[in-house]
C-alpha cells in the first residue's frame, strides 16, 4: 500500500510544525496588539456560496463534495448540481462574508477579524504550490475610511518583521485608479477585465509580452496599448507628496477622492519607520471583488508577493443586502515559513534512564525539570550510547540527563548538552 499523502498535499514532521507554530505565534501576537480577534469558520461551505462569483479564478479550482446517499450508479446525463451540495473553502474571505452576515449583531463595530486555517485548491502540484495550504488573514469590516488600509498594512509589516522577515516592500495601487487609467488610454469598459488579466502578467512576460498579448489576443489597437504603457511608466517611483497631483495630471478622469485616499495612505506609509513602499501602477491582484485600494508585500528572496489584500466594499453586502465597507490582508503563510527556514528548538532535555532504573524515578526527574520551565521527556537507554545521542539530537533534544542505578534520588545530575555530532559537549 502507498503510504504517501494525497498528491499536492504533504505531511509535516515535528521540527516543521514547531517552526510553523513559532511563526504563527509571533504573527498572532502582533495582530492581537492591534485588536484583531481570532475566529474560526468551517472547512466546508455551501456550494452555491463558493460558486457565486466571489472568488474569481479560484472558483475553477474548487473541490466539490458529493451529496450523501447517492447511488453507486447514476442515470446518464445527471447534472453536477444534482450531485454536489458542499465544497472545500478555497480562501478565508468568502467564509468571513457569511460569518459576518450571520453574526453581525453580536460583533463589535467595526470588527477586526483574524483567521488562520487550511484552504484547498485543485492546483497542478508543483514546488511551492499545494492543494492544501494555510492562509493567515486579517480583515477590518465596517470601517469606510483609509484608516483600514493604513492599519492593515502597518499591522502586517510589523507581523512579518516579528517573524524575522526584513527588507520587505509594500506595493500600493487602487482598482478605481486602474479603471480610470484604462479608460483614459482608450480601453473600453467591456475590454478592461481582459486588459487587467494581461497586465497582471507584466512581471512574468515583460512589456513586450504584455503588448503582444493585448494586441494579438485581446484585439486592442496598438496605439491604445502604447498609450496605456506611457501612462503607467510615467507613474513609477512617485514620492508620497506627489501622488495626488501626478495621478490627477496623468489620469484626468480619476475621481478626486480616489487620488486623495491614495495620497493619505502613501503619506502614512512614508511616515512609518522601517517600512519601504512604492506606488505600483501595474499592481492588479486577481480577485474580482476588490473595489478600491489594493496592496502587496514583496521580499527579495521570494519570486512573488508574500502578502496581499485590498478593499472589498461590495462582497459582504451580497449576503446582507446592504453595503458594508471591508478591507483585508492575507499573508502567504507557506511562503513565509519557507523564507524563515527551520529555527532552532528551545531547550529540550531527554531524561535518559537505564533499564534497571525504576520508571517512577524517571517520571519524577522529568517532572522536576518541567517545574523549572523546561521541556523534558523520559527516554529509555538502548543500543550504542553515541548512536542514541545522535538520534536524540535529530529528534530535537538539546541535552540529556543520565539516570543510572545508585544515584542519589533526591538530587538530579546536571543535564549534559548535545553536540552537533550527537556527542556530549
Amino acid at each position: 500500500m502507498d503510504n504517501s499523502p494525497a498528491r499536492g498535499t504533504r505531511d509535516l514532521l515535528p521540527a516543521a510544525v514547531a517552526t510553523r507554530d513559532r511563526v504563527l505565534g509571533l504573527i498572532q501576537d502582533v495582530y492581537r496588539r492591534f485588536g484583531y480577534q481570532r475566529i474560526e469558520t468551517p472547512a466546508l461551505e455551501r456550494i452555491e456560496r463558493l460558486t457565486a462569483g466571489q472568488g474569481g479564478e479560484n472558483e475553477k479550482l474548487l473541490f466539490r463534495i458529493l451529496r450523501r446517499g447517492l447511488n453507486e450508479q447514476l442515470p446518464a446525463g445527471t447534472a453536477l448540481t444534482e450531485l454536489v451540495d458542499l465544497g472545500l473553502r478555497y480562501d478565508l474571505t468568502v467564509p468571513l462574508t457569511r460569518f459576518y452576515a450571520q453574526y453581525r449583531a453580536e460583533l463589535p463595530q467595526p470588527f477586526r477579524s483574524f483567521q488562520f486555517g487550511p484552504v484547498w485548491r485543485a492546483e497542478r502540484p508543483q514546488k511551492g504550490r499545494y492543494r492544501q495550504f494555510y492562509q493567515c488573514d486579517i480583515d477590518l469590516v465596517g470601517e469606510p475610511s483609509v484608516l483600514a488600509e493604513a492599519e492593515l498594512i502597518e499591522a502586517t509589516t510589523q507581523a512579518l518583521a516579528a517573524a524575522g522577515l526584513d527588507g520587505t516592500t509594500v506595493r500600493l495601487s487602487d482598482r478605481r485608479f486602474l479603471a480610470a487609467l484604462a479608460t483614459a488610454a482608450g480601453v473600453g469598459v467591456e475590454a478592461q477585465a481582459g486588459f487587467f488579466v494581461t497586465l497582471d502578467k507584466l512581471d512574468k512576460i515583460g512589456w513586450d509580452g504584455v503588448s503582444a498579448e493585448l494586441v494579438d489576443d485581446r484585439g486592442l489597437p496598438a496605439e491604445v496599448v502604447a498609450a496605456a504603457r506611457d501612462k503607467i511608466e510615467s507613474l513609477t517611483d512617485l514620492p508620497a507628496g506627489k501622488v495626488a497631483d501626478v495621478l490627477a495630471d496623468v489620469v484626468p478622469g480619476l475621481p478626486e477622492q480616489v487620488a486623495a485616499d491614495l495620497a493619505t495612505t502613501a503619506d502614512y506609509l512614508a511616515a512609518l519607520d522601517g517600512v519601504t513602499w512604492a506606488f505600483d501602477p501595474t499592481l492588479v491582484r486577481g480577485m474580482g471583488y476588490y473595489t478600491g485600494q489594493i496592496f502587496e508585500i514583496t521580499h527579495p528572496a521570494a519570486a512573488g508577493s508574500i502578502a496581499g489584500g485590498g478593499r472589498y466594499d461590495e462582497l459582504i453586502g451580497r449576503s446582507l443586502g446592504t453595503e458594508v465597507p471591508a478591507c483585508g490582508f492575507s499573508i502567504g503563510f507557506e511562503r513565509i515559513v519557507d523564507l524563515v527556514g527551520t529555527t532552532p528548538a528551545g531547550e529540550r532535555i531527554a531524561v535518559l534512564y537505564e533499564a534497571d532504573v525504576p520508571v517512577a524515578r524517571a517520571l519524577a526527574a522529568a517532572r522536576r525539570l518541567r517545574e523549572q520551565g523546561v521541556v523534558a521527556s523520559p527516554v529509555r537507554r538502548s543500543g550504542k550510547f553515541g548512536a542514541q545521542l545522535t538520534r536524540l539530537e535529530s529528534w530535537g533534544f538539546t541535552a540529556f540527563l543520565p539516570l543510572v542505578p545508585g544515584q542519589d534520588t533526591d538530587e538530579l545530575p546536571q543535564p549534559r548538552p548535545l553536540g552537533r555530532d550527537g556527542t556530549p559537549r
